[in-house]
């Protein structure tokens, strides 16, 4: 995410409720709140370790995970448009984009990921054990010729196959009806050979024998379908969190939990498409440095600082990072650009 995404970001959310309280001690400034929270959504690996995290922004576990609740709560809240099914004249496009690939009609690509989790959960472990030998959820992600998804399902164990995950979603009911209020007559979502074919969904053939046509077809939608790989590839490499979810799932209602941080990650990955925050090869090769193992009072932190003196401090020492004294004007011009778009 560069700057000018972070700041129409930033402008976006800053003004939500969740960030004030009625206590004499006011709450850090949001935008470090932000910053802390899009920190360990990008991490994975060591890198999402909470101590990794206590060190490098100077805050208590407690602290730590109230930053990003109260981010992740902020996004869903304001941001909840940016995912949603595209509206007829949007589907149009979609239509005339697809329609130059060969597949007139298609409003969308569908397929499922696969979101590993750090430790078997605590409950129906064996259910979330993938045919990867990892423990993880099973995702259903649609998404339209610009890798922007459009569609998101989540929760249910890694056991579970695509279709049946698919099936349990709200846009399932929709698919098998010739006349929907969420596709036109002609319209209809591109799948692998995993999906079953319905009124308004065409999947891959599933070949047993040497039919020539049906392999030709299957060639031409993996052509189309590409699109989708690149779209889950990218939202993982923006937010590696979604390579390895750091949490043991201990009961069901933490279900939710995980749920909610993937539907984040998809909403900001749209947002980051509408802000025209492209993706690059290169930003799949960015190498994270380390944690400072000296007093890191270069960029005005220090561990050592909690509670109301970590509140207090100058923020103006993030002058690299946030430049605060332009952020104002900065973010409402930006806000109203993607507002725009």
């Amino acid at each position: 995410m560069d700057r000018n995404t972070f700041l129409a970001l930033y402008s976006r959310l800053q003004n939500h409720p969740i960030f004030t309280n009625e206590s004499h001690h006011s709450q850090t400034p949001p935008i470090v709140q932000l910053a802390v929270a899009l920190d360990r959504l990008g991490h994975e690996g060591n890198g999402a370790c909470i101590d990794r995290s206590m060190e490098l922004w100077g805050v208590s576990h407690g602290t730590l995970v109230n930053f990003t609740c109260r981010v992740l709560i902020a996004i869903e809240d304001i941001l909840s448009g940016q995912l949603q099914w595209p509206s007829p004249h949007e589907r149009r496009q979609i239509f005339e984009a697809f329609a130059e690939k060969g597949f007139p009609g298609c409003v969308g690509l569908i397929d499922g990921t696969l979101v590993e989790l750090l430790q078997r959960p605590a409950f129906d472990g064996e259910t979330y054990y993938d045919r990867k030998a990892n423990y993880s959820i099973n995702v259903q992600v649609v998404c339209d010729h610009r890798r922007k998804i459009t569609f998101l399902y989540s929760g249910l164990p890694g056991s579970v196959q695509d279709v049946t995950t698919a099936r349990r979603s709200s846009l399932w009911k929709f698919l098998g009806r010739e006349r929907s209020a969420v596709f036109g007559r002609e319209e209809y979502l591109l799948g692998d050979s995993g999906y079953v074919p319905m009124a308004h969904l065409v999947p891959a053939f599933r070949l047993s024998g040497t039919d020539r046509d049906k392999a030709d077809f299957n060639n031409c939608l993996a052509h189309a379908r590409v699109v989708n790989e690149h779209c889950i590839g990218v939202l993982k490499s923006r937010w590696h969190s979604l390579k390895q979810i750091r949490t043991q799932l201990k009961c069901r209602a933490e279900n939710q939990i995980v749920i909610k941080w993937v539907k984040c990650c998809a909403i900001l990955h749209n947002f980051m498409i509408c802000a025209r925050d492209d993706w690059t090869s290169a930003d799949g090769n960015v190498e994270y440095a380390a944690p400072p193992t000296q007093n890191p009072t270069d960029c005005g932190i220090r561990p050592s600082v909690t509670g109301a003196a970590f509140r207090n401090q100058d923020w103006s020492l993030f002058l690299p990072l946030f430049e605060l004294v332009e952020m104002e004007q900065d973010c409402l011009q930006l806000a109203a650009q993607v507002e725009k778009m």
